[in-house]
């Protein structure tokens, strides 16, 4: 119960009445509307509506589901919702608390790529850009702070975090494997009973009076749909399977292996397997395939979209979109750049987050029956742990590439890492990103208002002439 004030739910209170899926719909709608501000601002919006203003889910079952979430690879917040609305209202529900917490992330992004692709390069949208991705800096490393403060409260937890980033950093380790073995240190050492791996960790749900589960609309009972079996299981296993794995082998059969819809198909669906850890943990890795191995959008270019990403609603994953997009954009075939970018995009978001609905549809009803498992509490911790050491890779990376306009590749031995040229130190991007540290995370200040104000230096830059 990280971050709630132990205040006991009113007792007076009866349950509330049942809620049906239309009911249901517009709370989603206003939950996906509010879903700003990354995991963290997306799970405290969710507990605060679900939890304690509708009381629909109680607190334990919450924080379970929520552990569940956080240990599958994809966006944990989407995937809470789905989970949510799958307890609720069965797949339907799910479906529907899923597919509107995705929705306007995505046409935002389609949106906003096809600005970028059209003006991105021109007049005040440069300078707008140019803002975001200064930005993005203080929000990544205040992102490092926020999970390192609740995750890293003992020396193994702060062992697990250096590990990662000197695995991933220096040593390029990749991503996955550092999960999974965090995963596997931190279930021996739930199951072992050692108290640095006890529940915790997590992005937290946020202050609030404490709902217990038996006075909430759900309860505490387990629903007849949410009763494991294996014709459930194997039923679920294939309608997802193929939702999302048939479209990439018809690219890949039709248009080959080297097409870049094909590529896009196949890059982002390993993602979907791999993605442990939220936006923040898995863009390194992707934004190094991107740009040094596929070439399908520079590093600005990457930092531009996580700018995006972070001033619209929905998850942070949806940067992803604009990923596709551009790298469809670049190599369209036959067809327009435009038609091909905006059916990259969406391929992209397609095979990312299908997978979701089968983590959930799949594993849900299995994981209903686990509450309070000390190895996957103890998985769960130790893989957070880890998070913060990539995550901190992130910000460095963001850093060396929003700070200089030139960096090379070190290698010496197993160490290979980017070095920045100093000479190519940009003082106005320094500025701005130093004034966006101090506001965020010495003064507290919002992430809109920081992301308004730093636009707004970029484009006032590029009215004065030095935007870059």
């Amino acid at each position: 119960m990280t971050g709630i004030d132990s205040v006991p739910a009113d007792p007076r209170k009866a349950r509330p009445a049942p809620v049906s899926l239309g009911e249901a719909f517009w709370v989603w709608l206003r939950i996906a509307a509010l879903s700003f501000g990354g995991p963290a601002g997306q799970i405290a919006v969710m507990h605060r509506i679900l939890v304690e203003e509708k009381r629909w889910i109680g607190e334990q079952r919450f924080l379970h589901a929520l552990n569940y979430c956080m240990l599958l690879p994809g966006p944990e917040a989407q995937q809470l919702a789905t989970y949510i609305g799958w307890l609720m209202h069965r797949t339907r529900g799910g479906l529907v608390a899923g597919g509107l917490f995705i929705l306007p992330g995505a046409v935002a992004i389609m949106g906003l790529s096809w600005i970028y692709a059209l003006y991105g390069r021109v007049g005040l949208v440069a300078g707008l850009f140019f803002g975001l991705k200064c930005a993005v800096l203080a929000v990544v490393l205040q992102a490092v702070i926020r999970i390192g403060g609740r995750s890293l409260r003992n020396l193994p937890m702060r062992a697990l975090a250096a590990t990662a980033f000197v695995l991933i950093f220096f040593l390029h380790v990749p991503f996955p494997a550092i999960v999974l073995g965090a995963g596997v240190i931190g279930y021996i050492g739930g199951k072992a009973g050692l108290a640095a791996f006890r529940a915790g960790g997590g992005h937290g749900a946020g202050g609030g009076a404490i709902v217990d589960d038996a006075d909430s609309l759900l309860g505490e009972q387990l629903p007849d749909h949410a009763r494991p079996s294996v014709h459930h299981a194997v039923g679920q296993a294939a309608v997802w399977l193929v939702l999302w794995l048939a479209p990439v082998a018809t690219l890949v059969l039709v248009l080959g292996p080297d097409n870049v819809f094909s590529q896009i198909a196949t890059f982002f669906s390993r993602m979907a397997v791999v993605t442990f850890g939220g936006a923040y943990a898995v863009l390194a890795y992707v934004a190094q395939q991107a740009v040094e191995n596929h070439h399908w959008l520079a590093p600005r270019e990457m930092l531009d979209g996580l700018g995006m990403a972070e001033t619209t609603p929905g998850p942070l994953i949806m940067v992803l979109q604009f990923v596709g997009f551009m790298g469809a954009f670049r190599d369209p075939g036959a067809l327009s750049p435009l038609l091909a970018g905006t059916l990259g995009g969406l391929l992209a978001t397609w095979v990312t987050f299908v997978p979701c609905f089968l983590w959930i549809f799949l594993g849900a009803p299995f994981i209903e029956r686990l509450r309070g498992n000390v190895a996957l509490a103890g998985a769960l911790s130790a893989i957070t742990a880890a998070v913060v050491g990539v995550v901190l890779n992130l910000a460095i990376w963001f850093a060396v590439h929003t700070i200089f306009r030139s960096v090379h590749l070190f290698v010496a031995g197993p160490l290979r890492f980017d070095m920045p040229d100093l000479a190519s130190l940009d003082p106005a991007a320094l500025a701005i990103s130093v004034a966006a540290v101090i506001a965020m995370i010495r003064f507290k200040v919002g992430i809109f208002p920081t992301l308004g104000a730093a636009s707004a230096a970029g484009i006032a830059l590029f009215l004065a002439g030095g935007a870059a």
